[in-house]
């Protein structure tokens, strides 16, 4: 599992001209990742992580703050790109492995006491921020 983990002051996912999913103020926006090896306990682990990442101001987390977490589903985190200009899609679990366990994540982070937004999995998404800092993580379970 892949996670791009963005603090942002605010973020929002659009589909078809619908906004699905917004935080309005200061929270995370994660991009998430499914491989073909990754389970509910690695989606449990990477949720207790972010949730827990003392990334916000002062060194505080999202659990410290109650902090919104704006999670998205993105395959595209396990492009390869080694060969060609192409990249391949082979290391990203197709969608009947991936969608319960990103829906496995966000129940992890609501279990633990986020409020948690949500993309909509396998849509044509347009995904609006800004980046507080700006800081950028990429963690991988």
């Amino acid at each position: 599992m892949r996670a791009v983990v963005q603090r942002v002051s605010r973020a929002a996912v659009t589909v078809d001209g619908e906004v699905v999913g917004a935080i309005d103020g200061p929270g995370l926006l994660v991009l998430l990742g499914v491989t073909h090896d990754d389970t509910v306990e690695k989606a449990a682990a990477l949720a207790a992580k972010i949730w827990t990442l003392r990334i916000l101001h002062d060194e505080r987390s999202a659990a410290d703050e109650q902090a919104p977490i704006l999670a998205i589903s993105q395959f595209t985190l396990y492009a390869d790109t080694r060969k060609g200009r192409r990249p391949s899609w082979s290391a990203a679990a197709p969608g009947p492995v991936s969608e319960p366990l990103y829906d496995s994540f966000c129940t992890a982070l609501e279990k633990l006491g986020a409020k948690v937004e949500r993309g909509r999995f396998g849509a044509d998404m347009q995904v609006a921020l800004t980046n507080d800092g700006p800081v950028t993580l990429i963690l991988d379970a």
